[in-house]
């Protein structure tokens, strides 16, 4: 009699893009367990069903995973695949992310009008309409070229070029690097928006795969999808963005890097309207041995810690301790500089556009 066939179940959004992710996933998963079988199950979060207005200003930090933490509480997944910048900065006490994928390039992309060719954001007319729902870039880019004119645009990828292309209330589109090639879609980008333009934001462009942070089986199906210098990174991102208690829309931006163990994390925090701006930049030296040969023993959760809301029994503990570090220390210098009063101000703001 044949033995029954072990089915994990993936929780995902139904998106053309979030599917695409998902996929990606489980043909890493599928490669490295053949004898598996993962089945895909999706589902509707309130962001995708609230299309009419800006993300800032539902007033939800989890509008892209709330529905499905529920099904994993529930058990009826195993695993979500998030985009890890939807991911809120702190998940439910018995939830982590199990493993953190290679990032894809994090930075923004100008896209422009079909009929528009040879130009860049910095040579574009005054009064250029840039679509972005996002007020970290609109705070950047407001900044940098007040002669430009942002405007809202809310829907899938193929919705806001659509958009662009068929209508004529945007010159251009700011969307992150990562989706445009997730989707193919890399021959439309115009312009990789580099850091002194447009940091991005935290985790952008890489994968989380949330569990619960005792179901040691997922621990091990998810050990070889962990991307060591990408994880290490995201931790150092969302532990300043949590000490700043910002959620995934505020006007937090960041660029990091990670060069022969030297972690550099480079943060701003800035107004709505881009006047107002603070900065914090810091860097640590990182342990030679950024993995370990034992894993630490995930069932008992005597010595497990988590970073960041991310577990990895097989990544060294004092590695993700040290840019778990990092990015409060980046934290509270831009506290320091008044970062405070501008978070303040901004979170008011939009409160006050959800009336």
């Amino acid at each position: 009699m044949a033995s029954q066939v072990e089915v994990i179940r993936i929780g995902s959004r139904k998106s053309e893009l979030a599917m695409i992710q998902t996929n990606h996933v489980v043909e890493l998963l599928q490669k490295v367990h053949p004898d598996v079988e993962f089945k895909i199950v999706t589902m509707e979060t309130i962001g995708d069903h609230i299309q009419d207005k800006p993300l800032a200003s539902i007033g939800e930090s989890n509008l892209f995973t709330k529905e499905l933490e529920k099904a994993l509480a529930l058990d009826e997944v195993e695993m979500i695949v998030h985009s890890l910048k939807d991911m809120p900065s702190k998940l439910p006490s018995d939830m982590a992310i199990g493993a953190i994928c290679e990032r894809e390039d994090p930075h923004d992309a100008l896209v422009l009008r079909k009929n528009l060719s040879g130009i860049t954001i910095d040579t574009m007319k005054e009064g250029s309409v840039l679509g972005t729902s996002s007020v970290r870039r609109v705070a950047q880019l407001k900044r940098k070229f007040p002669h430009l004119v942002f405007k809202d645009v809310r829907g899938n990828l193929n919705t806001r070029l659509r958009k662009l292309d068929e209508a004529k209330d945007y010159d251009g589109l700011v969307l992150a690097v990562a989706g445009l090639m997730r989707m193919g879609w890399e021959h439309r980008i115009s312009q990789i928006l580099k850091p002194d333009t447009c940091k991005y934001s935290v985790s952008q462009g890489a994968l989380g795969i949330e569990i619960k942070s005792n179901n040691q089986r997922m621990h091990a199906l998810l050990k070889q999808l962990n991307h060591v210098p990408t994880l290490i990174r995201c931790i150092s991102e969302r532990a300043l963005l949590k000490t700043l208690e910002g959620g995934c829309s505020a006007p937090v931006a960041v660029f990091s890097e990670l060069e022969d163990n030297k972690l550099t994390l480079d943060a701003s925090v800035l107004s709505l309207d881009g006047t107002e701006l603070r900065e914090e930049e810091n860097s640590i030296t990182l342990p030679q041995q950024l993995t370990q040969e034992h894993s630490i023993d995930t069932e008992t959760g005597a010595e497990i810690q988590l970073f960041s809301s991310v577990i990895a029994p097989w990544i060294s503990q004092n590695a993700m301790q040290e840019a778990e570090a990092l990015g409060v220390s980046v934290a509270k210098g831009l506290f320091e500089k008044g970062a405070g009063p501008i978070l303040e101000a901004a979170k008011a703001e939009i409160a006050e556009r959800r009336k």
